[in-house]
């Protein structure tokens, strides 16, 4: 069962995200543990970037004992290199942990980044008080992670959780073709001409992004509303293939569609429940996460400080 514990070790965790790098301190004398973030400079390495901010980190930290790093992609189980990252590509097939000693002086552990927000969740936010839980975030890409036991479920070279990958058809429809904040607005676009009453009309539709999206939504338009609970209803129903495959005891989600809370997560419970079976639904809650956009960082500084 998961349980808040006091941090004996100072850890600093990283979000290594494509566009930006977000820092979250844990620990004794962590001081201000308000998410610190930069972001990245458009057109540069990513490298050169990450290892300037890790170097920034000992004076906004108050030093710099353990160091985790979260990032979009795949990282093999026993080498700890990132086999591959669409979000990062300069990343893939890349000893990171090693490029980052020799040039910062310390070792980190390095974790994928929905792995890292799942436990992040599972410690300290919505996944607390559980022991199987299932982590999906909807943000550039679609992630998800399992905790069995516990414990981060790795699959057996590393790579299990690829929620964004699940088909939801016959055709190959994946569930991150729809659902990443991108393919969230680029079906808002296809449909942008048929409503002429929605308040994003007023927009330029190549400067539509989700934010946008989410805004109007909350304020009641209409066809912002359909836009995030098909959404809501496509994440829902791989969730439900979780559900009849492991009935978890859990659901957390999270990512940056989170924002419109209320529209995403009701569609989700309810495709769920239509399409689960429903013994093992009734033992699952489905809830949003707490953390927010600094789950990853945390996750990664909790899984660097147990090292």
């Amino acid at each position: 069962m998961s349980e808040t514990q006091p941090q004996t070790v100072k850890a600093v965790g990283i979000e290594a995200a494509a566009d930006k790098l977000t820092a979250v301190c844990i620990g004794p004398d962590a001081g201000d543990n308000t998410p610190y973030t930069v972001e990245l400079v458009s057109g540069e390495a990513n490298l050169p970037q990450l290892i300037e901010f890790i170097g920034s980190l000992s004076a906004k930290f108050g030093g710099l004992e353990r160091l985790g790093i979260a990032v979009p992609g795949l990282v093999h189980r026993e080498t700890k290199r990132v086999a591959l990252s669409i979000q990062n590509p300069e990343h893939s097939d890349l000893d990171l942990a090693e490029s980052i000693r020799s040039a910062a002086g310390i070792t980190p552990v390095i974790e994928n980044d929905a792995n890292a927000a799942a436990f992040g969740e599972f410690r300290l936010g919505a996944g607390r008080d559980s022991k199987d839980m299932f982590y999906a975030t909807i943000g550039h890409g679609v992630g998800g992670a399992f905790i069995l036991d516990g414990r981060i479920w790795h699959g057996a070279a590393g790579f299990a959780g690829e929620f964004g990958y699940i088909a939801l058809n016959s055709d190959g429809l994946r569930l991150e073709d729809v659902a990443s904040t991108e393919n969230i607005v680029r079906r808002t676009r296809t449909r942008f001409n048929r409503d002429s009453t929605s308040s994003l009309n007023k927009l330029p539709e190549t400067s539509i992004h989700i934010g946008d999206i989410i805004a109007a939504a909350e304020n009641g338009d209409d066809f912002a509303q359909l836009m995030l609970e098909r959404t809501g209803m496509y994440v829902g129903t791989a969730v439900a293939t979780v559900i009849n495959l492991l009935n978890i005891e859990r659901v957390v989600i999270g990512g940056a569609i989170m924002h419109a809370q209320h529209l995403v997560l009701d569609a989700v419970i309810k495709r769920a429940q239509e399409l689960s079976f429903d013994p093992s639904f009734a033992g699952t809650e489905i809830v949003a996460g707490q953390l927010g956009e600094s789950a990853a960082a945390t996750g990664a500084a909790l899984l660097a400080a147990q090292t």
